[in-house]
């Protein structure tokens, strides 16, 4: 403060998120399973990961979605993301290509071959706006492609179109119990 007083300042987001995750982990380990709510039920927000190697995009693109109410998780490459993608799936994933250690067609040919992951949608994020780098993506299954910079409602718009395909396809999966 201005009087020479400190002043603590608490970034709520990351531990609400830090707390969500105790309770999942609780939830695996099977204690308290019947006090705590199931993980479908936690995800009122639908989860997102960023995963850019830029902290500066992680950070803007995580409080854009923070803003619209989406929960956000990050990693700085495809090892860092598989990494958290055996703690949480998300419900969508936004991808970088070019990164150290794993770059984002690795990781994206990587989600699709597993059975966990492979229906996770992806947008793909990057400065490569080429049509064979665009046709890539789409060939190892990414769903939309946008390149940076991005316009925030055009992301919004995209992923809110991903998310209700995908919900659709789910509903439609699921056995008819009527």
């Amino acid at each position: 403060m201005g009087d020479g007083s400190v002043l603590v300042i608490l970034d709520l987001a990351p531990l609400v998120r830090h707390g969500v995750v105790r309770r999942e982990q609780r939830l695996a380990e099977g204690l308290n399973a019947v006090e705590l709510p199931t993980i479908e039920e936690q995800r009122a927000r639908p989860l997102v990961m960023v995963v850019d190697d830029s902290i500066t995009m992680r950070k803007v693109t995580g409080r854009v979605l923070e803003r619209h109410e989406y929960e956000v998780a990050t990693a700085k490459d495809g090892v860092d993301a598989l990494e958290k993608l055996h703690e949480r799936v998300p419900d969508l994933m936004l991808l970088d290509i070019e990164m150290p250690r794993m770059d984002g067609y690795e990781l994206a040919a990587h989600m699709k071959g597993d059975p966990r992951l492979r229906d996770v949608p992806i947008i793909m994020i990057t400065s490569r706006t080429g049509e064979k780098h665009r046709q890539r993506a789409f060939d190892l299954g990414v769903d939309r492609y946008l390149g940076k910079p991005y316009q925030e409602s055009e992301l919004l718009a995209q992923i809110g179109e991903v998310l209700e395909q995908h919900a659709e396809a789910q509903r439609a999966r699921e056995p008819d119990h009527g």
